[in-house]
Parts: C-alpha cells; sequence; structure tokens
C-alpha cells in the first residue's frame, strides 16, 4: 500500500491502558484505531446521518479485519492513521489502513477490513444504495466498483 493514495487521516495518542507491562502498546488496540479512523471517515465522506449514527436504521456490520504488525508503538506516541475505501462490490466494500508513527515515519501495522450493508429487518447482506456509492465515489475517486 503507498501512503500517497490515501486521503484521510487521523491522529491518535497511544494511553497508558493500551500498553502492556513492557511498555508496548497492545496488538489488539490496533484494531480499535482502525475502526476510530473508519467511523471518522464516515464523518469526513458526508455518510453519517443527520441524527448521528444508527439514527437511520441502516446497518454495516464489520464482516472481516486483517492486520500485519510491522513495528511497535509506545505509550504516548503519535500515531497517524490513513484509511480509504479500496473497493466496493454489491453488498460490501472494503477498507485499507496504515498505521505510521508520525515522529519517524516508521509504519507501525497495516491492514484491511471488509464492512457489509444488512437489511435490519432480515439481518441479510442487501445492495449498496445508489447514494452510498454515489458518495464514496466523490470522496475517493480512486476507488474500484467491482
Amino acid at each position: 500500500m503507498d501512503i500517497k493514495e490515501f486521503k484521510h487521516k487521523i491522529t491518535i495518542k497511544v494511553r497508558f491502558h493500551e500498553v502492556d507491562m513492557l511498555g508496548v502498546c497492545n496488538n489488539a488496540v490496533y484494531i480499535n484505531y482502525f475502526e476510530q479512523a473508519r467511523l471518522e471517515y464516515v464523518k469526513e465522506a458526508g455518510l453519517m446521518p443527520e441524527g448521528g449514527i444508527f439514527s437511520d436504521g441502516k446497518l454495516f456490520f464489520m464482516v472481516r479485519n486483517e492486520i500485519n504488525y510491522r513495528g511497535h508503538s509506545f505509550y504516548d506516541d503519535e500515531l497517524e492513521v490513513y484509511s480509504k475505501v479500496s473497493y466496493i462490490k454489491n453488498s460490501s466494500f472494503g477498507y485499507d489502513h496504515i498505521i505510521v508513527r508520525k515522529k519517524t515515519g516508521e509504519v507501525i501495522a497495516d491492514g484491511k477490513g471488509v464492512v457489509v450493508f444488512v437489511d435490519p429487518k432480515t439481518r441479510k447482506s442487501t445492495p449498496l444504495t445508489e447514494d452510498f456509492i454515489k458518495k464514496i465515489k466523490k470522496f475517493e475517486p480512486g476507488v474500484e466498483v467491482l
């Protein structure tokens, strides 16, 4: 993944309760960083409903997370979390993420995730709306529609 292809970025500071006895950020915490970045991405891309998350009755389920650990972060490190929607399918879309130590530019982790649009009554996958796809394509012109 090339960091230059990412237009969305948030900064996170590693907090004390996120590190282990060796002072290293716990591996599971990076999934939380990805989630926080996705939520901010949704806001910035204009996908958050006016009444706030879940207010429109639409459901999106995270169905896959994948992470590669490239380095370690420590208490008080500032991390930049880059995110993008890399592809859109019929009822799902994929995120790519990169986490970089701000001070050094070292890649700490990278990963991918898959989100599925779900019918609130049947709890089965359902096609993404044209409005959703249009907003993603506007925010992420390089997104691959499969």
